[in-house]
């Protein structure tokens, strides 16, 4: 640490925690010129941390590119603000990647601008800023190194978080310097119900890295998971209740949909139950992944239940008001937004109701709050308050990011990280992998990212620590 360089990389995270993921990236060469992006630029979700949504700590007409690594609103939810500020350049990702955000950001752009109606405030972008945004999208294969800069080659590889996911490998080169690699992990899994996951060359495994690698399921092992899901709703069902499942929109509503098929065609739940999904965006998602079909792996290929319905505003206004057995797969997975609230609304008082959260649960989050409500508490829901008398449950069976094992697994397959960038993740789950990285001697050194630090790197790795002014 302190070596003087003349060719180096500060690296800096915009999120203290899971969401609203952005890397600042500042490359210094010998020349003196200098090169900046981003790999990702997601919306913060977590309550304490929102009002970093309205603020960016570098001038986006500034950046040379942009990398994204999936379609998640954590993070490309706030890439329109790049453009409302003033970013003309290209943004890079994989092609389902492109498909699936023109569907994302459109569904964003519409929240936030019902979220700053209902706040007398301006939205964060608006309409024009998408369609700006949109038509900088460029595609990349996998696997192909691809020149994004005079001085940067960009790799991306595959990922089993969801479909169009990828890792990405950035190379940055100076003639008689050693090349800078990074890898971004992403949201990272090594499998996937739908897809069969690509593997990573034995060469990328021996360079010399920085690994920027994501810590959410840091503090949980696979084998602690206990599948529960099968259990809930089949025991849901032989009372007769109506079961809400709050689904991400974007690949856990069309595994869960898979599940239920699963579930069906073992003969353990009757087809007459009627099966539902709820939610704009789920649906359109759904089409698409129905028409991508033909990548998956055989057992998903059909991952559509019997007596399935999608619902429109008509069919909603039933479901809400029948108390016939059902079960309603609706958006959004932490209960917030979409039609979720309108369901869980109705059902939270009601006995004969389960409410079945299937991810992640945000601070600040609806999901996070019904999880720490008890039976008969009082919870407000927007500014309705409602007593909880349904029966609440959780599951992290079907999370699409790694756990510990599993990071540790990835990580060994390394031989030369010279420093592991610790990321997305609440605090103690990003300490302990730290922890478990030093126990285990996978790297030489290793560093937890927060907003008020930046690191600067070479291709030996960390050079010095350096404090923000962006607090």
């Amino acid at each position: 640490m302190g070596t003087k360089s003349k060719f180096f990389v500060d690296v800096m995270s915009l999120n203290e925690e899971v969401t609203g993921s952005c890397h600042l990236c500042v490359v210094k060469m010998p020349n003196h010129e200098t090169i900046k992006f981003i790999v990702d630029c997601g919306l913060f979700q977590e309550s304490e941390y929102y009002k970093y949504n309205y603020t960016l700590p570098f001038n986006p007409d500034e950046l040379n590119f942009a990398l994204i690594t999936h379609n998640h609103t954590d993070h490309i939810g706030r890439l329109p603000l790049l453009a409302k500020l003033g970013f003309r350049n290209d943004i890079y990702t994989t092609e389902l990647t492109r498909i699936l955000m023109y569907e994302s950001l459109k569904d964003s752009c519409s929240i936030l601008s019902q979220v700053a109606k209902r706040n007398n405030t301006k939205p964060l972008y608006d309409a024009d800023d998408l369609k700006i945004t949109l038509g900088l999208v460029k595609e990349i294969p996998y696997y192909k190194e691809i020149q994004v800069h005079t001085n940067v080659k960009v790799r991306f590889l595959d990922n089993g978080h969801l479909i169009g996911a990828s890792m990405i490998l950035v190379k940055i080169t100076y003639p008689g310097e050693e090349d800078i690699n990074m890898l971004f992990t992403g949201d990272y899994s090594s499998n996937s119900t739908f897809f069969n996951v690509g593997r990573i060359s034995k060469k990328i495994f021996n360079l010399n890295l920085t690994v920027i690698q994501e810590s959410t399921y840091a503090t949980t092992y696979t084998d602690s998971i206990v599948e529960i899901f099968e259990e809930n709703i089949l025991k849901a069902v032989s009372e007769n209740k109506t079961i809400i499942v709050p689904v991400f929109s974007l690949s856990r509503a069309q595994e869960i949909m898979l599940k239920i098929k699963n579930i069906q065609d073992s003969g353990k739940l009757d087809k007459t139950i009627p099966v539902y999904l709820d939610g704009k965006l789920s649906i359109k998602y759904t089409n698409i992944y129905s028409k991508y079909s033909y990548m998956f792996k055989d057992t998903a290929k059909n991952f559509f239940p019997e007596n399935f319905s999608f619902v429109d505003k008509e069919l909603r206004a039933d479901l809400i008001t029948n108390t016939k057995c059902k079960i309603i797969l609706t958006s959004s997975g932490m209960g917030s937004y979409g039609p979720a609230p309108l369901y869980i609304n109705n059902y939270i008082s009601s006995e004969n109701a389960l409410i079945h959260f299937i991810g992640y649960p945000a601070k600040g989050t609806l999901s996070r709050k019904l999880k720490n409500a008890k039976k008969d508490d009082f919870v407000k829901i927007g500014g309705v308050v409602k007593q909880k008398k349904c029966d609440i449950e959780y599951t992290t069976e079907f999370s699409s990011h790694a756990k510990l094992d599993e990071i540790l697994t990835f990580l060994k397959q390394f031989s030369n990280i010279n420093l592991l960038l610790v990321n997305h993740g609440e605090h103690d789950c990003k300490e302990n992998l730290a922890k478990q990285v030093i126990v285990n001697n996978l790297c030489k050194d290793v560093a937890i990212e927060s907003r008020s630090t930046f690191y600067r790197i070479n291709n030996n790795g960390l050079l010095k620590e350096l404090t923000t002014k962006f607090l």
